[in-house]
């Protein structure tokens, strides 16, 4: 696909503060004729630096609460301030994913980009932790990397290049996440998906050289890509 409104962060000081796959295309193809109201709340959930909480307010016209826990929000706030976004736009929080620090039924939306995976595997965490936070009728939007076919049980060599086995438990195919959301009572599963975008959104976050990066360069140059994709999912609370 075409990543239109992504296009335009496509600069170094931006790519810099991605801490994976490239978040503002994963992003904006995980909100494609999405339902959310502009000038609705929302919370970034795994806002990590901050880059998909600047679309999110910027080109979606959202309030954004950035919520993540190993991010600090003076630094955040700060770079929010030299793109020109104020302080009514987006609110920094440092918070758990597992115990949110918000009011209950506070938000019209969450949004959670390439980061749900490692708290929400847990088939109640919707339920207990989460949906309280949503307003009836809200909407969560997710996307997590996975794998095209479970494969755990023999993993690929290309795989252990760069992850270890306890670090690939955080890797599941689209019928693992199914069985999962199909076990919330308290919102209604709208979709879930392969997305489209693939190895091309890697790229970006391939060609940094922070250690993590340089790492993950070993399985995709093997062609491990070949095994891993990215899934997305729709709930809306009842």
């Amino acid at each position: 696909m075409k990543y239109m409104i992504s296009q335009k962060y496509n600069t170094p000081e931006l790519q810099a503060k991605m801490m994976g796959p490239n978040p503002l295309k994963l992003q904006e193809e995980m909100l494609i004729q999405h339902n959310i109201p502009a000038g609705s709340l929302v919370c970034d959930l795994g806002s990590g630096q901050g880059v998909t909480s600047i679309m999110l307010a910027q080109d979606y016209g959202f309030t954004v609460y950035a919520a993540d826990l190993w991010s600090e929000p003076q630094v955040n706030r700060d770079f929010w301030d030299e793109m020109g976004l104020t302080r009514e736009q987006i609110i920094p929080v440092k918070a758990d994913a597992t115990n949110l620090p918000f009011e209950k039924e506070f938000f019209d939306a969450v949004v959670s980009t390439d980061s749900y995976n490692y708290w929400g595997r847990d088939p109640e965490y919707l339920d207990a932790k989460l949906l309280p936070f949503v307003k009836s009728g809200g909407y969560i939007y997710a996307c997590v990397p996975g794998m095209k076919k479970d494969c755990h049980d023999n993993l690929p060599e290309e795989l252990l290049l760069s992850w270890t086995p306890e670090q690939l438990i955080y890797l599941r195919d689209i019928h693992y996440w199914t069985e999962i959301l199909n076990q919330c009572k308290d919102a209604n599963v709208i979709s879930i998906y392969e997305m489209e975008g693939n190895e091309e959104l890697w790229d970006v976050w391939l060609n940094q050289e922070n250690e993590i990066a340089v790492n993950d360069r070993k399985t995709m140059e093997a062609g491990g890509g070949k095994y891993l994709n990215f899934i997305a999912f729709v709930l809306q609370k009842k």
